[in-house]
């Protein structure tokens, strides 16, 4: 990935969390603990796409990947994944530029426009569909969910994380369960500026 600083940290932290008008629960409060089934705006953009990502994991499996997790290097995020509730990613990679619209974004980032999710990033390229945009949850000033969607001219990443969040420690959780590396370390990085 391109994209600097909120895009890469954003979306490796971010996991679509909800309860979808359609899909991603039923846009009301209170059903916004529970992974999202695909909207019908991610099944037109895979239709689209060269190649797709998809990740979904309950709290379940969570755990049983959790104990794959072996090296101390993943000891941080092994502990953070304890406590999670689901870890929800998907990544398009398209064949041409802007292979997906403005409007799409928006309706993406419509199921996070709800009183439990605060906007906490949001970065646009003038004239192009392009952007990041990071929404929290915070329960009791505690962070108990993350969404990051990651717009590039060829791709498109959402990662929506579910439970208790250490900000400290969001970047240990790239390169574990698809989420990607480089979009966590990024997010990290955007969130600490604020």
């Amino acid at each position: 990935m391109r994209r600097s600083g909120v895009l890469a940290s954003v979306l490796a932290l971010g996991i679509v969390v909800a309860g979808s008008v359609g899909a991603w629960g039923q846009g009301q409060q209170g059903q916004m603990d529970q992974l999202p089934t695909p909207s019908p705006i991610e099944k037109e953009l895979a239709a689209r796409a060269n190649h797709v990502t998809e990740v979904t994991l309950d709290k379940n499996m969570l755990a049983f990947a959790a104990k794959f997790m072996k090296d101390e290097d993943d000891k941080e995020a092994r502990d953070m994944v304890q406590n999670l509730k689901g870890v929800y990613v998907r990544e398009y990679e398209f064949d041409k530029d802007n292979s997906y619209t403005a409007q799409e974004l928006d309706g993406l980032r419509n199921y996070f426009k709800t009183a439990d999710w605060s906007p906490m990033v949001h970065e646009r390229t003038k004239n192009v569909a392009e952007g990041t945009d990071v929404y929290v949850k915070l329960v009791n000033g505690q962070m108990e969910g993350l969404f990051v969607l990651d717009a590039e001219a060829r791709e498109l990443s959402l990662v929506l994380i579910l439970g208790p969040i250490d900000v400290d420690k969001i970047s240990k959780l790239g390169g574990n369960f698809g989420i990607p590396k480089g979009v966590m370390k990024r997010a990290e990085k955007k969130g600490e500026g604020k």
